[in-house]
Protein backbone atom coordinates (compact mmCIF):
# COMPACT_ATOMS: atom_id res chain seq x y z
CA UNK A 1 0.00 0.00 0.00
CA UNK A 2 1.24 3.69 -1.11
CA UNK A 3 1.19 6.32 1.66
CA UNK A 4 0.50 9.64 -0.15
CA UNK A 5 2.50 12.80 0.28
CA UNK A 6 0.00 13.89 3.41
CA UNK A 7 2.82 11.75 5.15
CA UNK A 8 -0.20 9.83 7.34
CA UNK A 9 0.94 7.47 10.10
CA UNK A 10 0.76 3.61 9.83
CA UNK A 11 -2.45 3.43 11.43
CA UNK A 12 -5.85 3.36 9.29
CA UNK A 13 -7.51 6.68 8.50
CA UNK A 14 -5.80 8.91 11.03
CA UNK A 15 -4.32 12.13 10.11
CA UNK A 16 -2.30 14.15 12.63
CA UNK A 17 -3.82 16.37 14.88
CA UNK A 18 -2.07 19.55 13.36
CA UNK A 19 -3.05 18.34 10.12
CA UNK A 20 -6.15 17.21 10.74
CA UNK A 21 -7.28 21.05 11.95
CA UNK A 22 -5.47 22.54 8.85
CA UNK A 23 -8.26 20.83 6.96
CA UNK A 24 -11.17 21.77 9.84
CA UNK A 25 -9.70 25.59 9.06
CA UNK A 26 -9.91 25.14 5.77
CA UNK A 27 -13.17 24.09 5.18
CA UNK A 28 -14.81 26.01 7.86
CA UNK A 29 -13.38 29.44 6.61
CA UNK A 30 -14.73 28.36 3.02
CA UNK A 31 -18.24 27.38 4.49
CA UNK A 32 -18.15 31.28 6.85
CA UNK A 33 -17.65 32.76 3.87
CA UNK A 34 -20.78 31.16 1.79
CA UNK A 35 -22.70 32.11 4.99
CA UNK A 36 -21.93 35.71 4.95
CA UNK A 37 -22.28 36.09 1.65
CA UNK A 38 -25.95 34.73 1.20
CA UNK A 39 -26.57 36.52 4.57
CA UNK A 40 -26.00 40.39 2.92
CA UNK A 41 -27.51 39.26 -0.60
CA UNK A 42 -30.78 37.23 0.28
CA UNK A 43 -32.11 40.23 2.37
CA UNK A 44 -30.97 43.08 -0.05
CA UNK A 45 -32.53 41.27 -3.05
CA UNK A 46 -35.78 40.52 -1.00
CA UNK A 47 -36.61 43.61 -0.24
CA UNK A 48 -36.20 45.05 -3.20
CA UNK A 49 -38.06 42.26 -4.92
CA UNK A 50 -40.90 43.55 -2.05
CA UNK A 51 -40.72 46.63 -3.22
CA UNK A 52 -40.75 46.22 -6.64
CA UNK A 53 -43.79 44.07 -6.19
CA UNK A 54 -46.21 46.34 -4.23
CA UNK A 55 -45.46 48.84 -6.83
CA UNK A 56 -47.28 51.44 -4.19
CA UNK A 57 -43.97 53.15 -2.41
CA UNK A 58 -41.90 55.52 -4.06
CA UNK A 59 -38.28 56.56 -3.38
CA UNK A 60 -37.93 58.68 -6.34
CA UNK A 61 -35.12 56.72 -8.11
CA UNK A 62 -33.39 58.71 -11.14
CA UNK A 63 -34.70 57.42 -14.51
CA UNK A 64 -31.51 55.73 -16.07
CA UNK A 65 -30.94 54.83 -19.57
CA UNK A 66 -32.21 51.59 -20.75
CA UNK A 67 -28.84 51.02 -22.02
CA UNK A 68 -27.69 50.89 -18.44
CA UNK A 69 -30.56 48.18 -17.74
CA UNK A 70 -28.89 46.44 -20.58
CA UNK A 71 -25.62 46.50 -19.53
CA UNK A 72 -26.25 45.63 -16.24
CA UNK A 73 -28.24 42.53 -16.94
CA UNK A 74 -25.29 41.55 -19.62
CA UNK A 75 -23.02 41.78 -17.22
CA UNK A 76 -24.80 39.09 -15.07
CA UNK A 77 -25.33 36.81 -17.31
CA UNK A 78 -21.31 37.19 -18.57
CA UNK A 79 -20.81 36.78 -14.84
CA UNK A 80 -22.84 33.49 -14.24
CA UNK A 81 -20.58 32.06 -17.52
CA UNK A 82 -17.22 33.50 -15.92
CA UNK A 83 -18.07 32.01 -12.20
CA UNK A 84 -18.60 28.78 -14.03
CA UNK A 85 -15.76 28.36 -16.84
CA UNK A 86 -13.13 30.07 -14.42
CA UNK A 87 -14.03 27.54 -11.50
CA UNK A 88 -13.69 24.52 -14.10
CA UNK A 89 -10.20 26.00 -15.48
CA UNK A 90 -8.75 26.91 -11.77
CA UNK A 91 -9.84 22.98 -10.16
CA UNK A 92 -7.99 21.43 -13.01
CA UNK A 93 -4.75 22.25 -11.29
CA UNK A 94 -6.21 19.86 -7.75
CA UNK A 95 -4.97 17.14 -10.87
CA UNK A 96 -1.64 17.72 -10.62
CA UNK A 97 -0.56 17.40 -6.99
CA UNK A 98 -1.07 14.60 -4.95
CA UNK A 99 -1.41 16.48 -1.60
CA UNK A 100 -4.63 16.62 -0.38
CA UNK A 101 -4.30 19.67 1.59
CA UNK A 102 -2.74 21.21 -1.31
CA UNK A 103 -5.86 19.95 -3.32
CA UNK A 104 -8.49 21.28 -0.66
CA UNK A 105 -6.72 24.66 -0.95
CA UNK A 106 -7.10 25.28 -4.47
CA UNK A 107 -10.28 23.80 -4.32
CA UNK A 108 -11.00 26.45 -1.25
CA UNK A 109 -10.07 29.41 -3.32
CA UNK A 110 -11.55 28.37 -7.01
CA UNK A 111 -14.78 28.26 -4.49
CA UNK A 112 -14.14 31.42 -2.88
CA UNK A 113 -13.52 33.91 -6.05
CA UNK A 114 -16.89 31.77 -7.32
CA UNK A 115 -18.69 32.83 -4.69
CA UNK A 116 -17.53 36.42 -4.48
CA UNK A 117 -18.54 36.55 -8.48
CA UNK A 118 -21.99 34.77 -7.46
CA UNK A 119 -22.54 37.90 -4.63
CA UNK A 120 -21.44 40.35 -7.31
CA UNK A 121 -24.02 39.10 -9.61
CA UNK A 122 -26.58 39.35 -7.04
CA UNK A 123 -25.70 43.25 -6.16
CA UNK A 124 -25.83 43.50 -10.01
CA UNK A 125 -29.25 42.21 -9.83
CA UNK A 126 -30.50 44.07 -6.94
CA UNK A 127 -29.22 47.14 -8.15
CA UNK A 128 -30.62 45.91 -11.86
CA UNK A 129 -34.14 45.54 -10.10
CA UNK A 130 -34.40 48.31 -8.71
CA UNK A 131 -33.50 50.94 -11.05
CA UNK A 132 -35.44 48.83 -13.99
CA UNK A 133 -37.73 46.22 -12.53
CA UNK A 134 -37.45 44.09 -15.18
CA UNK A 135 -37.73 40.57 -14.70
CA UNK A 136 -34.37 39.38 -16.35
CA UNK A 137 -32.81 40.58 -13.33
CA UNK A 138 -34.86 38.09 -10.93
CA UNK A 139 -34.31 35.07 -13.44
CA UNK A 140 -30.62 36.19 -13.31
CA UNK A 141 -30.56 36.01 -9.73
CA UNK A 142 -32.22 33.02 -9.34
CA UNK A 143 -29.59 31.24 -11.43
CA UNK A 144 -27.03 32.84 -9.16
CA UNK A 145 -28.78 31.42 -5.82
CA UNK A 146 -29.04 27.87 -7.96
CA UNK A 147 -25.02 28.17 -7.93
CA UNK A 148 -25.10 29.19 -4.19
CA UNK A 149 -26.75 26.30 -3.65
CA UNK A 150 -25.46 23.22 -5.96
CA UNK A 151 -21.96 24.52 -5.72
CA UNK A 152 -22.18 24.71 -2.02
CA UNK A 153 -18.54 22.60 -0.77
CA UNK A 154 -20.10 19.78 0.96
CA UNK A 155 -17.93 16.30 2.13
CA UNK A 156 -19.46 14.61 -1.13
CA UNK A 157 -19.07 17.47 -3.38
CA UNK A 158 -15.77 17.73 -3.01
CA UNK A 159 -15.19 13.82 -3.06
CA UNK A 160 -16.70 14.12 -6.59
CA UNK A 161 -14.87 17.16 -7.78
CA UNK A 162 -11.63 16.76 -6.98
CA UNK A 163 -12.31 12.79 -7.64
CA UNK A 164 -10.76 11.50 -4.40
CA UNK A 165 -10.62 7.85 -3.05
CA UNK A 166 -12.15 6.77 -0.23
CA UNK A 167 -9.80 7.10 2.35
CA UNK A 168 -9.50 11.46 1.18
CA UNK A 169 -12.64 11.93 1.05
CA UNK A 170 -12.94 10.36 4.62
CA UNK A 171 -10.58 12.96 5.55
CA UNK A 172 -12.73 16.01 4.37
CA UNK A 173 -15.86 14.25 5.63
CA UNK A 174 -14.26 14.34 9.28
CA UNK A 175 -13.06 18.47 8.99
CA UNK A 176 -16.45 19.55 8.14
CA UNK A 177 -17.60 17.96 11.25
CA UNK A 178 -18.35 20.37 13.91
CA UNK A 179 -16.05 20.10 16.78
Amino acid sequence: MSRSTLNRPESHNETPILENQEFRRVYKSLDQLILILLILVLPLFGMIYLYQSSGEITWDLPELPMFFGQLLSGAGIGLLLVQYFLFNKKVKAVFLTDDLLKKLKIYANATRERYLILFVIALICSAGLLFFGSAIFNVIFAVALFFFSVAKPTPERIKKVLKLNKEDAEIIRLASRPE
